[in-house]
């Protein structure tokens, strides 16, 4: 009986480990097949949506590049939108992987089980740029909650112009969420323009028209450079509301090769945060965005707060 006993355990443990050593074999044969595709000269594709701002100041080819000196074959497809498409694009199976800084929006994905793999790898900060000449006074206000206040104001009376967004990108939600804190939507007045578009668009189309507008401080920064801003000066910044938060995400049904270099490049960038701090120092004379490094806990928090806006 007991013969018996013995006999069927360890035939069940052989079969366990039979399947054991199986699964082991097929994730050796896929990594094998990986790494000959690769040695080969197959270029593997990875295709990421992200929002324009990490895209447009050149951050994120300067990141894919540096990525390549570790992986020679593959290629990173940016796909530059607003963070709502960026994200809208993943649910429809046409990224691998997200870049985006509008937590309440990623917040909507993450329970839709459409990303996974939070990663916070940097933040700046919003500003409000507008003519020198401030018709709103804007400059001196205590909070921004204020500073749009006036802004409304001013656009009743004639005397300012405000250029939205309008594309739901972070940027766009960000400026909805102040909106609402204020009490008043200025959607539909003659002083309150739409653009549709990125912001770099965004903050041109401000320029010309001399009007104020919300830009996250990177863009601002490398459109003022280049001079093709003249017209507009950085009047409200410094406020604890106006910290932007950089995330990346894997999208959860991405699979096979692509999958696993999208993974790659992810801990990349997040083992690496120090190219991004020193992105721009030279050229701008301080860092466009800031490594999350170091302020992770605090990060998150935030993070976490804003997702619930």
């Amino acid at each position: 009986m007991f013969g018996v006993l013995k006999g069927h355990i360890m035939i069940k443990k052989l079969k366990y480990l039979f399947i054991a050593v199986t699964i082991m074999c097929l994730i050796g044969a896929f990594t094998y097949v990986i790494h000959i595709s690769l040695q080969a000269g197959n270029v593997v594709r990875v295709t990421v949506t992200t929002t324009t701002s990490l895209y447009v100041t050149g951050l994120l080819d300067y990141l894919a590049n540096e990525f390549r000196k570790q992986y020679p074959n593959v290629m990173i497809d940016f796909i530059a939108v607003g963070s709502g498409e960026a994200l809208e694009r993943a649910a429809r199976g046409d990224a691998c992987m997200v870049f985006v800084h509008a937590p309440s929006l990623e917040r909507r994905y993450i329970d839709k089980g459409v990303i996974t793999n939070h990663l916070i790898i940097a933040y700046n900060y919003f500003v409000i740029v507008g003519p020198e000449d401030d018709p709103a006074g804007i400059k001196y206000v205590s909070n921004v909650a204020e500073a749009f206040k006036r802004i409304y104001e001013a656009g009743e009376k004639g005397l300012a112009l405000f250029v939205s967004r309008g594309d739901m990108s972070g940027t766009h939600v960000k400026e909805l969420s102040i909106w609402n804190i204020t009490g008043l939507n200025p959607q539909g007045r003659p002083w309150y323009r739409e653009t549709g578009s990125g912001m770099g668009k965004t903050l041109v189309v401000a320029n010309e028209l001399r009007a104020y507008t919300l830009s996250d401080i990177g863009t601002y920064l490398m459109f003022k450079e280049e001079g093709r801003i003249p017209y507009l000066e950085i009047l409200y910044m410094n406020d604890s509301m106006l910290i932007n938060i950089y995330s990346i995400y894997i999208v959860k049904q991405c699979i096979g090769v692509e999958r696993t270099y999208a993974e790659k490049f992810a801990r990349f960038i997040y083992e690496h945060q120090d190219l991004i701090g020193r992105y721009g120092i030279d050229k701008y004379g301080q860092p466009l965005f800031y490594p999350a490094k170091e302020h992770e806990e605090k990060l998150y928090r935030i993070w976490s707060e804003l997702s619930r806006e």
